[in-house]
């Protein structure tokens, strides 16, 4: 794999903003710098002693709990429709039923490019995915923390656009209850409470949702449990806690259809889907320190285990055989971290560094089955991958108005691969160490106006078997480097805009067949080639009192081969499969008196095509409005009306592999009732 690149888009897009450092008398900037806020976030403990994104990093995206907690959403991810430049994918099958991506990335599960993290712990399966997010209800979350682009030095593997941190409650007394019924036979209910007393807090959350679905044979039920149990040395030197999360589901499979089919009747499941159903079961525990040595020093640790069970039984066509797909993966990994901030005559000067590792024991087995039950062994595998990770970045202000952030990440890759039905061995591939530097920059033109740019390379490899030597030689990890422009301008409280332009090239990207079924010497992932994804992004908030608030956003996007691999010439040039060239996302709040309160939000994006010729057409674009209306019965108690899909827009996911395609559709409108009840 190609491993060098050109420094000429970093060197265009740091000059622009040192030139203007230079130009310009320093002023200091308002609104918390290039980071754009969404609703409110509440203040995390003082105890907390890691460096925050938001203050490090030049493009991030904060979503307060305000905005989140109230949805109506049949898995979390779907919260990430109301965060800027994010493509949501809606599967809508079973336990797998959608995942979320950005920065030219898809959802489809061949590439996951966003590191998930649940309070700071990593929280992607092997390949990437994001079982443990539906583990996370909606009234359980505080906010979430976004930052795009490849600049982030803190995480390696599958930071490859950047990541995502989900910030639960933590502390306080308060807490509430929600119960909500609606569309498709709907039921849900929410508990959330805090307890906090002296230097001891607790922080509990339960959670159970069961629907019908829009579609015959989509009936599902989650249930999800947490808790959270700190103490808090007096002093403030030191904190520990212990968290845990439970997340169970069961669902029945609706089944792709055909357009035709889709078209005709959206709500049917195909006969051949009768017997394809899922079970997902997740588990994740930590354990949180943290402290201080003196005034100047700062330290964090986190060590956790993640445990994830999905039994799957799909058909993917109706010429197709049933399989049974079997995972049990296990994650126990280690985050240290430390920051120091001496005294200097730099109007700020922090250093902060940090190692991580991770120790994954996997297992994935395919069997083709009739009716659930077991024919033939398509894959049987057992596999290690672990990681060694480390990092060392430094805020320098050297005054006011100019902020630089160089850092510097390493990444090691181990591990070992094992075909039991054939006792076939492969050690990891030698990815050597994978440096990845980065810098960020950002200067304040004047009072209301930042400018800022970012550069970093991040890393790819092969999930599944990809990872592994199967072939004589080595491979190098894919790299992907990329850069960023913008400027922030806040002209007045409340207000709040963000343009940028991006890009992100790839050496050698690879991207999961999820077509092969595991037959011995298959390999489960395939090469892309060099690749080029581009794009800007527009952002406003507006709040313009304590009554309205306002939100936009909108984004162009394209995602090209460049150098096709060699297989696949008719693929240069080409755009890269279920990549739409625009998102878009808008929203308004308005709250006429103390007890009524009114929204209207929705999200779209284009169409896209489903494969890399680009010969096969175009599909999945959509617009859809969502409105709803809450009223306060008292100091306690409300209520809320929420629709859906308001305009009833027809809508599908569409994918295609291996010569075979198929399509799942959306849901329509839908109305829910909900009763919260503060506690």
């Amino acid at each position: 794999m190609t491993t060098s690149f050109s420094y000429r888009p970093l060197a265009k897009a740091i000059t622009a903003v040192l030139a203007a450092a230079l130009l310009l008398p320093a002023t200091v900037a308002a609104q918390n710098g290039t980071v754009l806020t969404l609703g409110t976030v509440q203040a995390r403990s003082a105890a907390e002693r890691e460096l925050s994104a938001r203050s490090v990093f030049t493009s991030v995206d904060l979503i307060g709990g305000d905005v989140l907690q109230p949805q109506k959403v049949d898995h979390s991810w779907e919260l990430l429709m109301n965060a800027p430049g994010v493509q949501v994918t809606q599967f809508k099958m079973g336990t797998d039923a959608g995942r979320f991506s950005f920065r030219g990335f898809n959802g489809e599960g061949r590439i996951n490019a966003v590191k998930l993290l649940i309070d700071g712990i990593p929280s992607n399966d092997n390949s990437g995915g994001m079982p443990y997010l539906d583990a996370v209800f909606p009234l359980d979350i505080a906010a979430l923390e976004i930052v795009r682009g490849t600049n982030d030095a803190r995480y390696g593997l599958h930071a490859i656009a950047g990541d995502v941190n989900v910030l639960t409650r933590q502390g306080g007394n308060d807490g509430q209850l929600s119960i909500t019924a609606g569309s498709f036979g709907t039921q849900d209910v929410q508990l959330a409470k805090g307890f906090e007393s002296g230097a001891w807090s607790q922080n509990y959350f339960v959670g159970w949702r069961t629907s019908d679905g829009e579609r015959d044979h989509a009936e599902g039920t989650q249930r999800s449990f947490a808790g959270k149990w700190f103490y808090t040395d007096p002093d403030g030197r030191w904190r520990a806690g212990l968290t845990s999360r439970y997340y169970k589901n069961a669902a029945l499979e609706a089944g792709y259809l055909s357009y035709p089919e889709v078209q005709a009747n959206p709500t049917q499941s195909p006969a051949y889907a009768r017997d394809d159903r899922s079970e997902r079961e997740a588990v994740q525990t930590a354990v949180h320190i943290d402290g201080a040595l003196g005034s100047d020093w700062s330290w964090n640790a986190k060590g956790y285990q993640n445990d994830y069970r999905n039994q799957r039984w799909v058909t993917f066509t109706a010429g197709g055989a049933q399989q049974e797909r079997f995972n049990d993966e296990t994650h126990r990994g280690l985050i240290l971290n430390t920051t120091w901030r001496p005294d200097s005559r730099l109007a700020e000067f922090v250093l902060d560094a940090g190692v991580d590792g991770q120790w994954q024991d996997n297992t994935a087995r395919r069997y083709r089955t009739v009716a659930r039950e077991r024919q033939a062994t398509l894959r049987d595998w057992d596999y290690a991958l672990d990681t060694r990770g480390a990092y060392v970045q430094v805020v320098i202000r050297p005054m006011e108005a100019l902020k630089i952030v160089p850092a510097y990440r390493v990444d090691r890759v181990y591990g070992d691969f094992h075909t039991v039905a054939t006792g076939l061995r492969a050690p990891v591939y030698d990815y050597g160490l994978i440096k990845q530097p980065k810098l960020s920059v950002s200067y304040d033109l004047s009072p209301t106006t930042v400018a800022y740019a970012n550069w970093g390379r991040t890393f790819q490899i092969g999930s599944g078997n990809g990872a592994y030597r199967t072939q004589l030689n080595d491979l190098a990890p894919s790299l992907n480097e990329g850069w960023e422009a913008g400027m922030k301008w806040a002209p007045v409280q409340g207000l709040q805009t963000r343009i940028a332009y991006w890009e992100q090239r790839a050496s050698d990207e690879v991207a999961t067949v999820l077509g092969v079924n595991g037959v011995v010497g298959a390999n489960e992932v395939g090469n892309v080639g060099q690749t080029l994804r581009r794009g800007w992004d527009a952002q406003l908030t507006w709040q313009a009192s304590a009554q309205w608030r306002a939100w936009a956003a909108y984004s162009r996007q394209k995602a090209v081969i460049e150098v096709p691999d060699a297989s696949a010439p008719q693929t240069r040039g080409r755009q890269i499969e279920n990549v739409p060239n625009w998102l878009a996302s808008a929203g308004v709040d308005y709250a006429p008196t103390a007890d009524w309160a009114f929204s209207a939000w929705g999200n779209g994006q284009g169409d896209y095509f489903v494969e890399r010729t680009n010969t096969l057409g175009r599909y999945g674009g959509y617009a859809l409005l969502n409105l709803s209306a809450t009223y306060r019965l008292d100091a306690r108690n409300s209520l809320a009306l929420q629709l859906k899909n308001a305009t009833d827009r027809f809508y599908v996911y569409a994918w295609y592999d291996s010569g075979s395609s198929g399509y799942s559709p959306g849901d329509g409108r839908a109305l829910y009732l909900s009763w919260t009840r503060e506690l």
